[in-house]
């Protein structure tokens, strides 16, 4: 009696036999195929990496002076003898790292104040600053020098023209 295994889902055993592999190919082929695998996991490990990889822009740092209101605008520029000036000396530390400055003002080339300033990464400094016209003279030269700590040129200089006239009333 023979079974049946028709409608039950199941199959019987056979023997299966092994055919050997047959290279239908040329040594060519082969080899261009091998170059290929290794160029896609080159190109899949390249993009994982920059993927994963933090992305680190320019570093530099903003250094700017603004007039007494916050703008750009409104300088003082022009003054009386023995009148203030006010200026917001800004830093921004874009270094992508802890950074320390020293902040220099001179007027004329004398040294009329000096700061240090750390800052770490995206830190923002704002700080006014008042300084007194104590000479005459047209096109004096106020400058503000920014160096990075244990560097000697200056890293980041600007600049206002002042001129001063007569008495304050």
């Amino acid at each position: 009696m023979k079974k049946s295994f028709r409608g039950t889902g199941k199959i019987p055993f056979q023997k299966t036999r092994k055919v050997p592999f047959k290279r239908t190919g040329s040594r060519v082929d082969e080899i261009l195929t091998i170059i290929l695998v290794i160029a896609i996991i080159i190109a899949i490990s390249m993009t994982l990496y920059v993927i994963i990889t933090p992305k680190q822009g320019e570093k530099f740092t903003e250094f700017y002076i603004l007039g007494p209101k916050g703008n750009a605008t409104d300088y003082p520029t022009d003054l009386k003898l023995g009148e203030g000036g006010n200026v917001i000396i800004g830093i921004v530390n874009h270094e992508y790292a802890n950074t320390s400055y020293r902040l220099e003002v001179r007027l004329n080339g004398d040294v009329i104040d000096e700061k240090a300033v750390e800052l770490s990464h995206n830190e923002t400094w704002e700080t006014p600053f008042m300084f007194r016209a104590k000479k005459k003279g047209e096109d004096q030269k106020m400058e503000f020098l920014l160096y990075k700590a244990g560097e000697q040129p200056v890293y980041r200089s600007l600049h206002l023209w002042v001129d001063v006239e007569g008495e304050l009333n």
